[in-house]
């Protein structure tokens, strides 16, 4: 007959009575570092002040340093998910004028803003000419989807083909196709500027293909869809690329007129009287 040992009894709690405020400030500090806390570390005596202000009780206090430093990480790790995402600047849905374009309704991007098309594996089209706002809302609604958790890739469609061309001949195309698979949204800018030929054309139709009804596809487009064959000359991938970014998507169509001419504009009207 076997028995099994008991579990080991844990280390009493060390208790440092008698300790001085200043050698309590420099435990705290290196316990900190020890941790890795650098929010407590940051912040106790200012949230010590506060909780002898309020008369926190010590379990209230201890809640309040163990809230901040989980608060503190989840922004840190926001901002990590938005700087990997590769934005080339700094845009918010908050941000967008919806005054100078009617043709965007607020209450459609601010619906998107929440994300759950991204959790839903939908695509995202934004249809319009050149300075309506479609890449603002592209990066906007992105940045909100990797604040809100989600792994985001943003690149111009130029750019995204060309890797793909390399990688293809120096044999890491499956490698180079998977990560872009990976993230939870690709964001493709600038899709339609430029004609790509049959190969790049058919490349990115595999990444495309292997996001399908899996993780979300954003983009945006200064061509309509009929357009489209300027940029994939080649009807029948066009077709099916069409086919891809479609089904089951939200199509914003931001029009024909300058949103950012408009804006230009009304920043240098001068004030009325």
């Amino acid at each position: 007959m076997t028995t099994t040992a008991p579990p080991p009894t844990p280390p009493p709690l060390r208790r440092r009575r008698g300790m001085t405020d200043q050698a309590a400030d420099a435990a705290v500090e290196q316990a900190c570092r020890d941790l890795r806390l650098p929010t407590i570390r940051a912040r106790a005596q200012e949230m010590l002040t506060a909780a002898e202000k309020e008369q926190l009780t010590y379990r209230g206090f201890l809640a309040e340093l163990l809230l901040a430093e989980c608060d503190d990480r989840a922004r840190r790790r926001s901002a990590r998910r938005v700087k990997a995402a590769g934005f080339p600047r700094d845009k918010w849905v908050g941000d967008f004028d919806f005054a100078a374009n009617p043709n965007v309704n607020p209450a459609t991007i601010h619906t998107l803003a929440t994300s759950a098309w991204v959790r839903a594996g939908h695509p995202l089209c934004l249809i319009g000419d050149s300075g309506t706002g479609k890449s603002h809302l592209l990066i906007g609604l992105g940045t909100a989807a990797a604040e809100a958790g989600y792994r985001v890739k943003y690149t111009l469609a130029t750019k995204l083909v060309n890797e793909l061309v390399e990688a293809a001949d120096e044999k890491v195309l499956a490698k180079t196709i998977a990560r872009y698979g990976r993230v939870d949204l690709l964001c493709i800018d600038e899709l339609g500027y430029m004609e790509l030929d049959r190969r790049g054309a058919e490349l990115l139709f595999q990444v495309l293909t292997e996001r399908e009804e899996k993780n979300s596809v954003a983009i945006a487009s200064n061509e309509s869809f009929s357009g489209w064959t300027k940029t994939f000359t080649d009807p029948r991938l066009c077709a099916a690329i069409v086919d891809r970014l479609t089904f089951g998507a939200n199509i914003i169509e931001t029009g024909s007129h300058s949103y950012r001419l408009a804006h230009t504009l009304a920043e240098q009207r001068p004030p009325q009287p």
